[in-house]
């Protein structure tokens, strides 16, 4: 099946903006991050490259200020994903640099004409602690 418009469009301005963004398709698969992601993800794209949702869910080791794992489901790209509504969090992730973030999460669904689900986008940024 040919690449969406919409994802294409997507991941041309992702590239162009200053803020991290994470793209996934509408099965959850990553189809790419930023290079400002890239510094909060502590991995080039290019070297991670797409990944399955259940890898990319699980491989920042995301969790509460507490510590407790945070179950995939409950990421706010999952719930955009599966709602087809915005959803926001903050937490924890340790990249693959090794060095723990907190991050505020801001994802939306990815809709095309006609209604079409196409995944989903996050933002997100470090938050001061």
């Amino acid at each position: 099946m040919p690449e969406e418009i919409e994802r294409i469009l997507m991941r041309q301005l992702a590239g162009y903006l200053a803020m991290p963004i994470f793209v996934v398709d509408a099965d959850g698969n990553l189809l790419f991050y930023n290079e400002p992601a890239e510094e909060l993800l502590g991995r080039r794209f290019d070297e991670a490259g797409p990944m399955p949702a259940a890898e990319w869910s699980t491989v920042f080791l995301p969790r509460d200020a507490d510590g407790s794992p945070i179950s995939p489901d409950d990421l706010p790209l999952m719930i955009a994903l599966r709602k087809h509504q915005p959803a926001h969090r903050s937490f924890w992730i340790t990249g693959h640099d090794g060095v723990a973030r907190r991050l505020g999460l801001t994802a939306f669904p990815l809709e095309g004409q006609g209604g079409r689900h196409l995944g989903a986008v996050a933002i997100f940024w470090v938050v001061p602690t």
